[in-house]
């Protein structure tokens, strides 16, 4: 529900605030205050095109700002959160801001929106009708699904079961145009991944074995001078004249016939002896290392061509060898997809033949269903329309067989209206007057009002062209859509008025140099006033005031 509209600088309008509340509101004034500013309003909160001569002379900008109350968790709420914005406590405030030189900037939920994000919400929040903005049911997509709406659980239930099969149906038909418009492709990538298998199998590399192998040709292409270190490394160490275990032994010595007279000097002489058992151990290792190398010219060139094997796989298939056999793991169990394509064609093809009556015999049960909630829906308008001083005017809700199914069936659904006795029915936004197509959306927003999903409707001067004892119908039956949404009505019919339970009049003044008006809430009282204008053009008019509170007795009856 709309809590409040606030308008500043827009059109002749000031400053103005609109509290709202739960049912049915009403805006009237004189001509040319200013009520379809508010309507305007709406219409820039809901992404339309701003335009600067909406900004009031003199001003710099206009600001239009509105708090909605939105279920957290709700539709609305995703689109705020992934545009940036968050509620406040299950509250939405919507902003748009227009200067004077044409820019305009967005916000939702505190951030600044594109306007296109603000059109995706208020298609949730609020649907208006006006004599040049029928933006509900004229469009093929709601007429499709206000239909299926008003039919209720059997049109719910032969959707999803045409849906169901249709999904099923067309995933197949997805999968088998790849398979035979890429079939070439997959053809030349199944001999590309069979050539590399074969090329990593004749190989058939470890992992680790390229730096395994690095190593090795180091060591056999240096054998000679890696045995010749090792070996002069062993003589210096032992040596029984110049090596340095006997040296250490020498040190170790001196320091023996001192042991016992001070325990760091001991600790000391410890040290010198482990060392020259070190140096003993080592030299013997140097020597078995000298003595187990080889000089394998052989081995070198077997090793060598090995690596070059691996590196042209690495250049191939790389980076690393390790990548080289993830490559073949995945080519390996790619390769019997590719492989198995005839047969997978034929399962697919067996499957489409099966499926396809059953994806026809849904659509056509659809069909049916629809087709008596649309006999039902016409039938219902038509009583709705004669109430409302369209007693010769009819609707029509055809529905068709298309040339292609979709998602939402094989059906092309119209409605056609037709006025007056004698016409042919033509398409909504064709066949009928501003005042005539604002009647017709009352007429169907009433009998679809107990399937309502849009909270909020604006009704701009629905009761054009009408007086008497229609605009006390008009009037009734915005105030029963009340009791399912909240409906807001831009009128000139006290008829209308009297039936609101929320009264809003638009002022206007003019100093003789700039015109201002101004929104007011309207007392019980002054209810009688505003509805004696309308109805006499003067509010101290005796009579007019006594017809006043005889509209408002009637509309509380």
């Amino acid at each position: 529900m709309w809590q409040f509209l606030r308008l500043s600088s827009l059109g002749v309008i000031e400053e103005a605030e609109l509290e709202l509340g739960p049912g049915f509101s009403v805006i009237t004034g004189e001509t040319g205050a200013g009520k379809t500013m508010v309507v305007t309003a709406l219409g820039l909160l809901r992404g339309e095109r701003a335009d600067s001569g909406l900004v009031r002379l003199g001003a710099d900008r206009a600001r239009v700002e509105a708090a909605v109350n939105v279920a957290p968790g709700s539709v609305v709420d995703r689109l705020v959160t992934e545009a940036g914005g968050e509620l406040d406590d299950g509250e939405l405030v919507l902003g748009r801001v227009l200067s004077a030189q044409g820019r305009s900037r967005a916000t939702a939920g505190g951030a600044t929106v594109p306007a296109a994000v603000l059109t995706q919400v208020a298609r949730e929040l609020v649907a208006v009708h006006g004599q040049s903005d029928q933006q509900r049911l004229v469009l093929a997509s709601q007429q499709r699904e206000a239909l299926d709406t008003f039919g209720g659980d059997a049109a719910a239930e032969a959707l999803a079961a045409y849906r169901a099969a249709y999904s099923r149906w067309r995933e197949l038909q997805r999968t088998l145009a790849d398979l035979r418009d890429h079939a070439g492709e997959r053809l030349r990538e199944a001999e590309m991944l069979r050539h590399g298998l074969e090329e990593i199998g004749a190989v058939e590399p470890e992992s680790g074995e390229d730096e395994e192998l690095a190593a090795e040709e180091a060591r056999l292409a240096h054998a000679e001078s890696l045995i010749g270190a090792a070996l002069h490394a062993a003589e210096a160490l032992s040596s029984d004249e110049n090596g340095a275990a006997t040296a250490v032994a020498a040190a170790h010595h001196q320091l023996a016939t001192a042991a016992g007279h001070d325990p760091r000097l001991d600790a000391l002489a410890t040290r010198v002896a482990e060392a020259g058992i070190e140096l003993s151990d080592i030299a013997s290792e140097l020597q078995r290392y000298g003595s187990d190398i080889d000089l394998d010219p052989a081995r070198l060139a077997a090793v060598q061509e090995r690596r070059a094997a691996i590196t042209a796989l690495v250049r191939r298939y790389g980076p690393t060898l390790d990548d080289v056999l993830a490559w073949a793991r995945d080519a390996a169990e790619r390769l019997p997809e590719l492989d198995d394509d005839d047969q997978r064609i034929a399962a697919i093809e067996a499957e489409l033949a099966e499926l396809e009556p059953q994806v026809l015999r849904r659509a056509e049960e659809l069909r049916e269903v629809r087709r008596a909630a649309a006999a039902d829906l016409a039938a219902r308008v038509q009583t709705e329309l004669a109430a409302l001083s369209m007693p010769s005017a009819r609707l029509e809700v055809l529905v068709e067989p298309s040339d292609d199914l979709t998602h939402h069936g094989g059906d092309t659904i119209e409605f056609l209206f037709a006025a007056n006795s004698g016409m042919a029915p033509r398409p909504m936004s064709k066949g009928a007057s501003g005042g005539e197509l604002s009647r017709l959306m009352l007429a169907l927003e009433v009998v679809l009002a107990h399937e309502h999903t849009v909270p909020t409707l604006v009704f701009d001067e629905v009761d054009a062209g009408i007086g008497g004892k229609a605009a006390v119908e008009v009037g009734r039956r915005l105030a029963r859509l009340a009791r399912n949404a909240q409906v807001i009505a831009v009128t000139h019919l006290p008829q209308v008025a009297a039936f609101a339970d929320h009264h809003f009049v638009v002022a206007k003044s003019d100093d003789g140099a700039i015109t201002r008006s101004s929104v007011r809430r309207l007392s019980d009282d002054e209810r009688v006033d505003e509805l004696a204008r309308m109805l006499a053009g003067v509010d101290e008019s005796q009579a007019a005031q006594e017809h006043a509170r005889e509209l408002l007795d009637l509309a509380r009856r």
